[in-house]
């Protein structure tokens, strides 16, 4: 049985306002005067509690430090999620939440009036079941934004959840003129009890494979961050340096030091048929929730307030933390920004992606033959007349690559406490999409000891400029979602945001500048996101201020 969460009514779901799915439509006239409402409106999500799994004989996807444990329990509570329906067996479709027969309402302005820019609007959103009766609990995952498409304007909106089968958006109104309300069903609260099962369950579903070889002997075996068997039957590759656990079986005929390579082994498919019925696209899965007439909302949502990160006008990212985002356009003052400068890459493919954006716009900026693999790097890239070093490396396992050489695997951190920064020096961290199927302890260790590094970097070369990039909502199959749902996402953006919390480096939201865009959903976003991220960092590395 879930524990139900305790939090008051009004209580926020997702507070970090998510991205990009769904389309349903609602028009708001916002002129300086007044605002004409149009709606449409989709579901939200849910999250449960993570409980530890037995654990295993020689390690624990579970286990955290003494000193960290504290922390750990705080993080995992604040993304503590309500409490959502059952699965049992014989459960049928239409008792679960249907997007088709849930409606969203825009509400009238508070102390009414015309609406003018900066009113914060709300819409109530009501979920129902497929038979059409109201939903009477929570946990339902939705996303919801305003959108003009006509002077390419976004924003992401802030959803609460009142786990009694409504919900409120909420959104800051940002620019003059028509706003649409879009709102979207990702996942019916059954749907992500099912996700917790899985977590719980078999955090190994998604396993990895190494190869041994010496002289003309070549074996191959599982790897895992845990894996349950004796002790003399692994070969234990925890890193001395960071602490990080990683497992393999001990090959039949060679020794553990004769590993070679690391690489994504393959998925365990492990849901009833039946629960497949939860995640159908254009059913229940990113679906849009249609608009109603005008509708009040009881109980308390005084404290309900939104604070987006940026928004999108004219198809530009703006910032609403003080930060001027400049236009970088050409590669001239992509070069100019640079020059002299160090820009060092860590993390996942869609770090990667920034790597292969800045290469293929700056052509002065010349890759260096590494002889390295496309999709694992690592990269390097030079621009002699400038002065300019952009590199690129993944981050250490658990990755989900392909033939990745162990003597190129490396920890972020432990790349870091190598590092030489200083005023020209730029250090770019996204790590978050292939921690999804673990529970979120995995994922918090390995951002505690990143901070450790960033701190002792920042310590030793405070003029050191530190970026890190946050999650960001994706396209979703069945497959893609019992391995890399945006529930999972959701939950890893909002601990990375809190261990992060305070410290002397930069934010690039890519969880809002892809909800608020009206592009789709993608785990690599599409280029005019991608140039607007780049623009964010680039923003950084060179502040109007120091212009001359």
């Amino acid at each position: 049985m879930q524990t139900p969460c305790r939090k008051t009514p009004g209580w926020e779901l997702n507070p970090e306002p998510s991205c990009c799915k769904a389309t349903v439509l609602t028009t708001l006239k916002i002129t300086n005067g007044s605002v004409t409402p149009i709606a449409t409106i989709t579901p939200i999500n849910a999250i449960t509690p993570l409980r530890p799994s037995e654990p295993a004989s020689v390690c624990s996807f579970h286990s955290a430090s003494p000193e960290n444990v504290k922390e750990v329990n705080l993080l995992k509570e604040s993304i503590a999620w309500p409490e959502t329906p059952s699965v049992p067996p014989g459960f049928s479709l239409n008792d679960t939440s249907d997007p088709a027969h849930s409606t969203f309402t825009i509400l009238p302005r508070r102390g009414g009036g015309s609406w003018h820019v900066g009113d914060q609007l709300e819409v109530l959103i009501k979920v129902s079941d497929f038979r059409g009766r109201p939903r009477k609990s929570g946990g339902d995952l939705l996303y919801a934004r305003l959108q003009n498409r006509a002077v390419f304007a976004g924003v992401a909106g802030k959803v609460f959840d009142h786990r009694n089968g409504s919900y409120t958006a909420v959104f800051s109104l940002l620019w003059e003129g028509d706003a649409k309300v879009e709102v979207t069903l990702v996942h019916p609260g059954e749907a992500v009890t099912v996700l917790e099962r899985l977590t719980k369950e078999q955090p190994d579903r998604i396993y990895f494979e190494s190869i041994f070889r010496s002289g003309s002997i070549k074996e191959s075996t599982e790897c895992n961050v845990c894996l349950k068997a004796p002790k003399q039957k692994l070969c234990n590759y925890t890193d001395l340096d960071t602490g990080e656990p990683w497992f393999c079986y001990k090959p039949k005929k060679l020794n553990c030091d004769t590993r070679m390579t690391h690489s994504k082994g393959g998925f365990r498919q492990r849901i009833k048929p039946v629960e497949e019925q939860l995640f159908k696209s254009g059913v229940n899965m990113k679906v849009s929730i249609p608009g109603s007439g005008p509708s009040n909302i009881s109980g308390k949502n005084e404290n309900m307030k939104t604070g987006p990160a940026g928004y999108y006008y004219q198809g530009v990212w703006r910032t609403l933390d003080g930060t001027t985002v400049r236009q970088f356009n050409n590669a001239t003052a992509i070069s100019q920004c640079l020059k002299g400068k160090a820009l060092h890459l860590y993390g996942d493919s869609t770090i990667r992606q920034w790597f292969e954006y800045l290469t293929s716009t700056t052509p002065d900026l010349k890759m260096f033959d590494l002889k390295s693999p496309k999709q694992t790097g690592p990269f390097m890239a030079l621009d002699f007349k400038n002065n300019i070093l952009v590199t690129f490396r993944c981050h250490g396992a658990p990755i989900r690559f392909g033939n990745l050489l162990i003597s190129q695997m490396r920890y972020i951190a432990s790349e870091l406490k190598g590092l030489v920064g200083g005023t020209n020096t730029v250090v770019v961290i996204g790590i978050w999409s292939h921690f999804s199927t673990f529970p979120v302890e995995v994922y918090i260790r390995r951002l505690l000891s990143i901070r450790t590094a960033v701190r002792q970097l920042l310590t030793r070369h405070p003029g050191t400029l530190v970026i890190i990039r946050t999650a960001n909502p994706k396209a979703l199959s069945l497959y893609e979602t019992l391995t890399n749902s945006d529930w999972f996402s959701i939950q890893r953006d909002k601990i990375l945001r809190a261990i992060f919390k305070g410290m002397n480096v930069k934010l690039v939201d890519a969880w809002e500048m892809c909800l608020a865009h009206h592009l789709p959903h993608s785990l690599h976003p599409q280029p005019p996101i991608i140039k607007n991220m780049i623009d964010v960092v680039l923003s950084h590395t060179c502040p109007l201020e120091t212009i001359k």
